[in-house]
């Protein structure tokens, strides 16, 4: 589509950081993560999880690690598995530490609560030793006592002068790896704490996320226009969607939020009509099963599946493969030529079948283009 019609503002300028061999801010790609929510010291089961976001693509893994016979079982997750992992702390410092020792690729930490001045700079130092980057974690639900009391409830410059007090540890020890978020269930607040966020750390790579968001449904719905807000005005770098959910749907949402945004292309990009009477073929169950069938595939591709000849050979033009629907059989469409017809007794099978050849196709291509 013509760049005039570009309504998502340039990217917010950030200094880059490497998650393990994800690079965060700069000019890196928007990058989705996830977090576990198995118990950490059930390795066989945390590592089966994080295998299955690998799955759908995820690029950075949160575990919890709230216990030494959690960072005990951390190590043996991370000799399993190859996303990077980030270990999510609180108030023990030398749990940072031990992880630190056994790999780990990101810390959270708020460095406030895991204790004094001298705690802090033991586990900075060993961050800076390892070129282990820090992501600072403010939520509205675990405001610091004396900022509750300053502003009687959560608020943007609540938010924000919690995050500015732990980056200040940081910057007292000259260490500039970090991220930092500033997330809240209520979209109105996480917007606002982001946008003044960004204005007072200017270069500094933000998380987003609307933490505490709901369930699959709801919780999708607030993170769409929550993070859509903040990424089409270029405020992001890396993002979770947080559902009470399966954490591979975060991470399937994270990247429809990213496509739709025309920010990130990952997988297959279906276009499909509501449906009507004039449907010809099961629109809905053929998106639903192709949709099911095609999860492993991460290749960009644009497929457009309409119901008629009323908007069906219109968008499959101008889709990578598209299929109109016509009585007994439809149009099928490739780089905006219609090159076959399909039976519409047997759409799904014959569809499956023609993506997975251009998947195929698509990934020599890319090969071939790498070798030159």
């Amino acid at each position: 589509m013509s760049s005039e019609f570009n309504v998502i503002k340039d990217r917010r300028p950030t200094r880059k950081i490497m998650v393990g061999n994800v690079a965060v801010g700069g000019d890196a790609p928007i990058s989705v993560q996830s977090m576990t929510n198995t118990k950490t010291t059930d390795v066989e089961a945390t590592v089966g999880q994080i295998k299955s976001l690998e799955e759908v693509g995820v690029d950075l893994v949160r575990v919890s690690v709230p216990t030494m016979d959690a960072a005990e079982a951390f190590k043996e997750i991370k000799q399993q598995v190859s996303v990077p992992l980030i270990a999510d702390i609180h108030f023990d410092y030398r749990i940072a530490l031990k992880v630190a020792e056994y790999g780990v690729d990101c810390l959270r930490i708020n460095p406030g609560n895991i204790g004094n001045e001298e705690r802090i700079r033991r586990v900075v130092e060993t961050a800076r030793d390892k070129n282990i980057p820090i992501r600072i974690g403010i939520n509205a639900g675990s405001l610091e006592k004396d900022l509750q009391e300053k502003y009687g409830e959560p608020t943007p410059e609540a938010l924000v002068e919690s995050a500015l007090r732990h980056v200040d540890y940081l910057d007292r020890l000259n260490f500039d790896n970090f991220k930092v978020s500033v997330k809240a269930s209520n979209i109105d607040l996480a917007v606002a704490s982001y946008r003044k966020l960004a204005q007072a750390l200017p270069l500094v790579p933000l998380h987003l996320g609307i933490t505490e968001s709901g369930s699959l449904r709801s919780g999708t719905v607030k993170s769409a226009i929550g993070l859509g807000m903040l990424l089409a005005e270029g405020i992001g770098d890396t993002i979770r969607i947080s559902l009470a959910a399966d954490p591979v749907e975060e991470v399937k949402a994270g990247f429809e939020i990213l496509k739709s945004l025309g920010l990130r292309k990952r997988g297959i990009n279906f276009i499909a009509c509501p449906t009507c009477s004039r449907q010809e073929f099961d629109v809905i169950g053929t998106v639903n099963a192709l949709e099911d069938r095609l999860q492993d595939i991460l290749t960009p591709l644009d497929v457009s599946i309409i119901g008629c000849v009323v908007n069906g050979p219109g968008e499959a033009i101008v889709a990578d493969m598209g299929v109109a629907g016509g009585m007994r059989k439809s149009g099928f469409y490739e780089d905006g030529k219609r090159i076959d017809r399909l039976d519409n007794t047997d759409m799904i099978d014959q569809l499956e079948a023609k993506i997975r050849a251009r998947v195929e196709i698509e990934k020599n291509r890319i090969a071939i283009k790498d070798l030159n």
